[in-house]
C-alpha cells in the first residue's frame, strides 16, 4: 500500500510503499479516509516527542478517521506500531476506534479531533469543570486554543477570558474578555491580576513559559481565600520549562495539573473524544483546514503554514 513514510529522526516523510496491514482479533484494520497533520506527529516523527518511537521506517500520523473492515465510519487514535495515520491503510487496536455520527464529514472530524479533544479532556477529566465557572485560555489564537473557547462555553463555562499575542485574532476567537500578551510587563501583570480578583476558576494553557510564569504568580498574589484555582498545562508552545518560586504554591490554593497522554487513561481519552465528535455539530465546533492528497505529503510536510490544519486524504 501507498503510505509517508519516516526513515529516520527529522527525516521528512516520503511517499511510497509500506507492507500492508495485517488485522487480528485485537487489531482492526482501517481504511483511512482523512488524517489531519498535528504537531504531536511532526514532534514524534523528528524524535523529539517523549512518546517517539526509536524504531524505523514507520509511517507516522497518530489518529485519523476511516473505514473499518465492516464498512462502518470509525475514528481512530494511536495505530500500532510502525503503522500511522498517514497511509492508504493502518492497523489500530479495537478499543482505540469510536463511531462518527451521520452528520460530521470525515475532513472536518479529523481536523477537530486532536486539538478539540486537549480542551474536552482538560476540563471534563482533569479539570472537572462545574457550570457557570470561568476559564481563563492561555493561547487563545491557534486551533486548539481557538476551539477551547467555543468547548469551554458548550461545557458549561459562565465566563470565559482568552489571552494571545495576536490582538486581531483575539478578538476573533468569542471570548467574553481578552488580554494582548506581550508590551509592559506591568500593566500585563494588573491585567492578570484583576482577572483573578474578579474570579478565575480553571486556567488552560497552551503556551507554558513566561505568560504561564506571569500567570501563577498573579493568581497567587490576588488570592481569594484560598478558593481553589485548577491550572492545567496542555501545551508548551513558549517554553519547555519555567522558573516558579515555591512560594506561589505554598501562599495559594492554586492546583496545577497537567493534561495529555498519559495523564487520563486510553479509554477515559477515547470516551472523551467519541462525545467531542459526537458534540461537534450541535455545539458549531470547527477549524480551519486544507484537505491535501497524501501523495504530496512531502511538499505539505515543508511548506509555509498558513494558518490552516492539513488534512491528507489518501
Amino acid at each position: 500500500m501507498k503510505a509517508a513514510i519516516v526513515s529516520a529522526a527529522g527525516a521528512t516523510p516520503v511517499y511510497g510503499y509500506f507492507a500492508e496491514p495485517r488485522p487480528t482479533e485485537a487489531l482492526a484494520r482501517v481504511t483511512v479516509t482523512a488524517a489531519a497533520l498535528s504537531p504531536i506527529t511532526r514532534a514524534r516523527a523528528a524524535g523529539r516527542h517523549y512518546s517517539a518511537s526509536a524504531a524505523f521506517p514507520f509511517v507516522p500520523g497518530i489518529d485519523g478517521v476511516g473505514l473499518a473492515d465492516d464498512g462502518h465510519r470509525v475514528y481512530f487514535a494511536l495505530p500500532e506500531a510502525p503503522h500511522g495515520a498517514l497511509a492508504e491503510q493502518t492497523l489500530v487496536p479495537v478499543d482505540r476506534c469510536v463511531d462518527l455520527p451521520d452528520d460530521l464529514d470525515d475532513v472536518t472530524a479529523a481536523a477537530i479531533a486532536n486539538p478539540g479533544l486537549s480542551s474536552w479532556a482538560a476540563l471534563t477529566e482533569r479539570a472537572k469543570l462545574r457550570p457557570g465557572e470561568t476559564v481563563l485560555v492561555n493561547g487563545a489564537t491557534g486551533a486548539s486554543g481557538r476551539l477551547a473557547v467555543s468547548i469551554a462555553r458548550h461545557l458549561g463555562a459562565g465566563r470565559v477570558i482568552a489571552t494571545g499575542r495576536n490582538a486581531v485574532a483575539l478578538a476573533s476567537v468569542g471570548a467574553d474578555a481578552t488580554i494582548v500578551l506581550g508590551g509592559d510587563a506591568e500593566a500585563l501583570d494588573r491585567q492578570f491580576m484583576d482577572a483573578f480578583a474578579e474570579g478565575v476558576d480553571v486556567v488552560l494553557d497552551y503556551l507554558w513559559g513566561t505568560s504561564a510564569e506571569r500567570l501563577l504568580i498573579a493568581a497567587a498574589k490576588a488570592g481569594r481565600d484560598a478558593v481553589p484555582l485548577r491550572f492545567v498545562e496542555i501545551g508548551s508552545a513558549s517554553g519547555d520549562s519555567i522558573a516558579l518560586p515555591g512560594a506561589v504554591l505554598r501562599a495559594s490554593a492554586i492546583e496545577l495539573i497537567g493534561s495529555g497522554i498519559g495523564s487520563i487513561p486510553l479509554d477515559r481519552l477515547m470516551a472523551a473524544t467519541g462525545a467531542l465528535l459526537r458534540a461537534a455539530v450541535p455545539a458549531g465546533l470547527t477549524t480551519a483546514a486544507r484537505a491535501v492528497p497524501l501523495a504530496d505529503v512531502e511538499r505539505a510536510w515543508t511548506g509555509p503554514d498558513d494558518g490552516r490544519r492539513l488534512v491528507f486524504t489518501p
